[in-house]
């Protein structure tokens, strides 16, 4: 590979900032490697303080995960509480077409396609803050959210939803950009899970609150469902302001290190991904964008957010259809997202210790194979498809944050990473599309366009999903075979081996 031109900067360790460092900088993490030592082995290799990067990893771990985590649990309040308000009466009181609910669910997801991408360009260029960026789109999304709750028209709903989603978009994508600057590649799979698992815990937390605020109903005139979308509203705004004051810098900007654990951070870091690319300049934009993994893996991610989007939207609907209450139907939802955390958790944390990546992703579509298989063919009695809820669920959320790490792993350079993160879930999140439309009102409750569309494509999945691993491991090959007698080029930001 030819070495870079002139204009793109290459630097020691994987940083946003746009800036270069300065001499001091270089000789503060240079005076860390010396102080690591070498290995205990005597080879060259700096080694690392396993109490020490301990001690970095929960300072960073407590600063990092509970915020976004939080922000991404009370923006999922909003966006999928709109199914629990169905269930007070929300379509009667607006007026609302045989298809207008279903179009409250596409109408948040449209801006995803549009917004997600320049927002993490915008994000990675460090122009603004994270916590400015991240926090400021919070704070809207809670006021435009307890706007849904006064709003006295379908019409007004509409555009509720659509300004959520414009404020909504630049989150998921921002957050994984910004924990993957503060972790290896082996350490990001668990800690995006936590994260993810936020988003599910607040899916539990929506139906226990819509079950409590049922009992609000008529107080100064609102209807309870109102009162969802106003008091779930005010904790994003609340969360909004806390998150302004305690969402960190990218890592070279960390002031809630000190100077020695900064440069210890950006040492390990570049150690684990080499010198990458931070520099937009000299990008081939086209090999970017048509890049096979980015768009293979947001095929799978496609694939397995149709289950968690057909979960969201949809659950307390069918759980009232096989004969439960309003109240009952929105307390039994919750044990569905109890079990997705559990497995999402537990999974990630296997993967990173197997250090493998193909096997959870190929048994959590297989899963949702076979809870989509159930509630197609209408297995009785009712138990055994509301179980069946389950399998679709743990077998959809388990291959989140482990498809989002395997992604990151096969990239490098920032702007490789910046764009393949918003594409995968800003493309990824477009199954809300399909899902919002495929269960049709008028086929309740068998809904067999709905379930149908689940199976084909937790089928495809299974296909996409073992063509991606043999085109990995083809590329390896290639690669061992090239590369037999010399290194890995730690500096290459093209050829190098996939994570499996």
């Amino acid at each position: 590979m030819a070495p870079p031109n002139d204009n793109v900067v290459i630097t020691d360790v994987p940083v946003l900032a746009t800036t270069e460092k300065s001499s001091d900088d270089f000789t503060k993490e240079e005076a860390v490697l010396d102080d690591l030592g070498p290995a205990p082995d005597g080879s060259a290799e700096s080694y690392e303080d396993p109490k020490a990067a301990r001690r970095l990893l929960t300072k960073c771990d407590i600063r990092l995960i509970p915020i976004l985590g939080c922000l991404y649990l009370v923006s999922f309040l909003d966006r999928s509480n709109i199914a629990n308000a169905r269930l007070f009466g929300l379509e009667k009181s607006l007026h609302m077409p045989s298809t207008g609910f279903n179009t409250c669910l596409w109408i948040f997801y449209l801006p995803f396609v549009i917004v997600e991408i320049p927002s993490n360009l915008f994000m990675s260029l460090n122009k603004i803050k994270p916590n400015q960026w991240l926090a400021g789109a919070m704070l809207i999304l809670g006021v435009v959210s307890m706007c849904q709750g006064f709003t006295r028209s379908y019409g007004g709903l509409l555009a509720c939803r659509f300004i959520m989603g414009t404020m909504e978009a630049g989150l998921p994508p921002g957050a994984a950009l910004l924990i993957g600057q503060y972790y290896k590649r082996s350490e990001f799979n668990i800690r995006f899970s936590y994260f993810i698992c936020f988003a599910l815990l607040g899916s539990a937390f929506s139906g226990l609150l819509a079950y409590a605020i049922e009992h609000m109903d008529g107080i100064r005139g609102y209807e309870s469902w109102r009162w969802i979308f106003i008091l779930e509203g005010l904790f994003t705004i609340t969360f909004g302001f806390a998150a302004w004051f305690i969402i960190p810098a990218f890592p070279q900007d960390a002031t809630f290190l000190d100077e020695a654990e900064r440069a210890m951070l950006l040492a390990r870091l570049r150690g684990d991904r080499g010198r990458e690319r931070i520099d937009f300049n000299g990008i081939s934009w086209l090999r970017l964008l048509t890049d096979w993994k980015i768009w293979s893996f947001t095929l799978v991610y496609f694939c397995a957010d149709m289950g968690a989007a057909s979960i969201s939207s949809f659950t307390p609907t069918i759980l009232a259809q096989l004969g439960w209450t309003a109240s009952r139907a929105q307390v039994m939802s919750i044990p569905i997202w109890m079990v997705g955390i559990f497995v999402t958790l537990s999974t990630s944390y296997a993967s990173g210790k197997l250090s493998l990546r193909w096997p959870f992703v190929l048994i959590g579509a297989i899963f949702a194979l076979i809870g989509w298989c159930i509630q197609y063919t209408q297995v009785q009695p009712p138990a055994v498809r509301y179980f069946a809820l389950y399998i679709i669920a743990f077998g959809s959320f388990m291959q989140f944050p482990i498809l989002i790490g395997w992604l990151n792993s096969n990239l490098r350079g920032r702007p490789q990473q910046a764009i393949a993160s918003a594409v995968q879930l800003g493309m990824g999140n477009c199954a809300n599309f399909v899902a919002s439309n495929v269960f049709i009102t008028k086929q309740a409750p068998r809904y067999p366009t709905g379930f149908a569309t689940g199976v084909g494509f937790a089928t495809l999945a299974i296909v996409s999903i073992l063509l991606v691993l043999w085109a990995l491991v083809w590329h390896n090959r290639q690669f061992d075979r090239e590369n037999q007698n010399k290194s890995e080029n730690v500096e290459d930001q093209d050829n190098f081996r996939y994570v499996l």
